[in-house]
């Protein structure tokens, strides 16, 4: 997730592309750099961190720019951050400048394409082929339209891209594949984002691009085309939002923005693993091998908050596939336990930003002893990053809000893949119905927010005045449950307790009353734990507590004990976490934006916890 500006016009054409940045930093900040016209020649300036970096960088040189020009702010995915990581990309004479926001699948097979056709790369992206690969396809096609044309054709993956080249001084080529594109429109002078808040301070008349659409903008004029070149008419829109509300996409938080944005997220973890052709999951890019799990005695799944409790919804998935014991721990109690780590274990940390103070120290105790490490995390080039054996990172793009949505989603995600690739590796089993699944999550959840958000806003009216809060939940759905109270205590301050459903005589129902509220969790898929977890429902309903049931369709039994039930649709296994959690999160924003509650950054939190 990178943020992508670009200008055609007679303003200072930095000025434009800095402006565009800034608003664009949220969707990526560990590099930034410009690319602009300077004479006959493409000048390119680049920063390492965030775009204040660039920016000061720009004043201390003596320059001449005009228009065309692009900007890129990036959150890395292939190559740590560094300058020469960072965008535009050129090809080997220097005539073709890219930015790029995405994933090329591909890149690699095009890259040794391109070598052996003499290319010479000089960062370690997948970006810096699509440069290559026009100047490539600039040899055997006679226009540079036709060249860009068939370079896009030739990629996999996602991609919004925007291109300048010394062939064609006075235009800006530009490309969408599942990456979003925006083109703004003024009076002889025109621009392209990957998001609104960069034009709107220039223009509110903007067009979208369209998957598997591409086109050439001029200072007059814009053209659109299919990936066949056939001709596209656009529809210009009038954008009226503010520039507050455009920077949170028209949501009035970030938290809810990036709730949200969770099938997208989802969709981009996804993206480079999931072997569509074969139906199974790869992780050859991440430069994870079978052989990597050779010899190995014990798996630890170590992190802290919410990435816990992630690592506990693995445990339940991976016992089922691997033939090791797997212990889950929190980072901050394993740092401190004589735990036997040697060569033949395996730690499995997570870190939505790849710094926790926590988490570090453990990956530090398990290399100082042998042990192999291998990383989930979201942020390219962090400290457990670097630290680890093997990294794979969950591509959920930036998040802003200090409670984690989307993050813990794509950690989830990133272990089902991970239990996926076992049962095919220990079992030799098919794992075709779960990579099916995995194909329909993304459009999945986002039809389940659609709907389940207005059933949840009517239980926090109803319920948000309460003191206190209990969650139940069995089996995989224990973990969600203790996700569900920590989202409600972190923003909303109530006092919240998430608890395994079948503990609950055990001491928590003395607690219940007419005035506690109660959140049960269950699902028909998890069976006889299903038709227990309906005898917690009658316990609680006996005693009169109000009680919120979250089930999967086609479970009747549970209507009548109950205040309000939302159905969820059927699913696998596996993938009971993730629906699940999404309700929840809601919930809690809910309640807490009816309270008053300053929602994107609660007190006493903050968003990567770097000390003990």
């Amino acid at each position: 997730m990178c943020g992508i500006v670009g200008y055609i016009g007679s303003r200072p054409v930095l000025a434009v592309l800095l402006e565009g940045l800034r608003r664009l930093e949220y969707r990526g900040y560990d590099s930034a750099g410009v690319v602009f016209w300077e004479g006959e020649t493409l000048k390119a300036i680049k920063s390492k961190g965030k775009v204040y970096n660039l920016e000061e960088k720009i004043y201390q040189e003596k320059l001449n720019p005009s228009s065309p020009g692009l900007g890129h702010t990036r959150w890395a995915t292939h190559g740590e951050p560094s300058e020469f990581n960072a965008h535009p990309h050129f090809d080997c004479e220097k005539k073709i400048a890219v930015v790029h926001n995405g994933i090329i699948e591909n890149y690699y097979d095009l890259k040794k394409f391109l070598k052996e056709k003499g290319h010479k790369f000089i960062s370690e992206t997948d970006t810096e082929v699509v440069a290559h690969l026009i100047e490539e396809c600039l040899r055997e096609t006679p226009t540079f339209f036709h060249a860009f044309m068939r370079a896009i054709n030739l990629l996999e993956g996602a991609f919004a891209l925007a291109c300048i080249s010394l062939e064609e001084p006075d235009k800006i080529y530009v490309a969408r594949w599942q990456s979003p594109l925006v083109v703004g429109f003024g009076e002889g002078e025109n621009f392209i984002a990957s998001d609104i808040p960069a034009l709107l301070s220039f223009t509110r008349r903007v067009i979208y691009l369209d998957d598997g659409e591409w086109g050439v903008i001029t200072k007059d004029r814009a053209h659109f085309y299919d990936f066949h070149g056939n001709t596209r008419e656009k529809l210009v829109h009038y954008v009226s939002w503010d520039l507050a509300s455009a920077e949170k996409g028209g949501f009035p938080h970030f938290m809810l923005k990036e709730i949200y944005e969770q099938p997208e997220a989802l969709k981009q973890t996804l993206l480079g693993r999931l072997n569509l052709s074969q139906k199974r999951i790869d992780f050859y890019y991440d430069g994870l091998s079978p052989e990597f799990f050779n010899n190995l005695e014990r798996i630890y799944l170590v992190a802290c908050g919410t990435s816990y409790h992630a690592c506990l919804v693995g445990k339940y998935l991976w016992e089922k596939v691997v033939p090791w014991p797997i212990e889950v721990e929190i980072a901050s109690e394993f740092r401190y336990r004589q735990t036997p780590l040697h060569e033949r274990s395996l730690l499995v940390v997570l870190s939505q930003s790849g710094e926790t103070a926590d988490t570090l120290a453990c990956v530090k105790i398990a290399k100082a002893r042998g042990a192999k490490v291998l990383s989930i995390c979201n942020v390219v080039g962090s400290s457990i990053a670097r630290e680890s054996d093997v990294v794979l990172y969950t591509q959920a793009g930036p998040e802003i809000s200090v409670a984690s949505t989307k993050a813990f989603t794509s950690q989830v995600l990133m272990l089902i893949m991970l239990s996926v690739f076992f049962a095919e590796l220990f079992h030799s089993s098919s794992v075709e119905e779960t990579v099916k699944a995995l194909i329909n999550l993304p459009s999945q959840t986002k039809m389940l927010l659609d709907k389940v958000h207005p059933f949840i806003r009517e239980v926090a009216i109803e319920w948000h005045g309460a003191s206190n809060f209990l969650y139940l939940g069995r089996n995989i759905l224990y973990p969600i449950a203790l996700e569900g109270a920590l989202k409600l205590k972190e923003i909303s301050y109530i006092h919240a307790e998430g608890y395994a459903a079948g503990e609950m005589k055990h001491g928590p129902i003395a607690l219940v009353d007419e005035k506690f509220p109660i959140i049960l969790l269950t699902a028909k898929e998890l069976g006889i734990i299903h038709e227990k977890t309906i005898s917690n429902a009658e316990e609680i309903k006996a005693r009169r507590g109000p009680l919120l049931v979250l089930t999967t369709e086609g479970t009747s039994e549970l209507a009548d004990k109950c205040n309000a039930i939302f159905y969820l649709p059927s699913t696998i296994y596996a993938l009971i976490p993730i629906l699940y959690v999404i309700p929840l999160q809601l919930l809690a924003y809910e309640i807490a934006n009816f309270k008053g509650c300053d929602i994107d950054k609660p007190r006493n939190l903050a968003k990567s916890v770097t000390v003990e």
